[in-house]
């Protein structure tokens, strides 16, 4: 690869990792708005594993914006972030794929709720597959994600 080839390639795993951190960023503050900014049209999203639905991007937005409401106080972590960005005839191509796993606190809801009290707590893991495409205007979109959820505790 040249240094040209080799720096899109850096350039481009940065906008991808910059999606992905929005999309946290977009669920845990409730930015219904910049969730559905983050998708390509068409996009897809799929909680199903999670008790959740699969669907268009816009209308799973709005089944997460009532279902969030459970939890007001929301912390999304997704680490291990597994990148893959095919070569294509020695440049990055327009697709991405990545996988990374989750670990999402969340303060549930209540007549009683207290931001100082920490319980009751729900937490949920597992693992999320993203699929990405560079768009014309927009940049790197997520045209599907998929949660994979692995395990969920609740704790009072």
């Amino acid at each position: 690869m040249t240094q040209r080839v080799d720096l899109a390639t850096v350039m481009d795993r940065l906008a991808i990792d910059e999606v992905v951190t929005g999309y946290a960023v977009a669920v845990d503050d409730g930015d219904w708005t910049a969730y559905r900014a983050l998708f390509a049209a068409g996009g897809r999203a799929d909680y199903r594993s999670a008790g959740g639905v699969e669907g268009p991007a816009g209308e799973v937005a709005q089944w997460l914006e009532q279902t969030m409401k459970l939890f007001p106080v929301r912390q999304h972590l997704i680490v291990n972030r597994l990148v893959r960005l095919p070569d294509v005839d020695g440049s990055p191509g327009d697709a991405a794929e990545v996988r990374a796993d989750f670990l999402n606190p969340m303060r549930l809801a209540g007549e009683e709720f207290d931001a100082a009290v920490t319980a009751p707590n729900f937490v949920a893991a597992g693992r999320y597959s993203f699929a990405l495409a560079r768009t014309p205007y927009a940049g790197w979109r997520l045209t599907r994600v998929t949660v994979q959820e692995k395990w969920r505790h609740l704790s009072s």
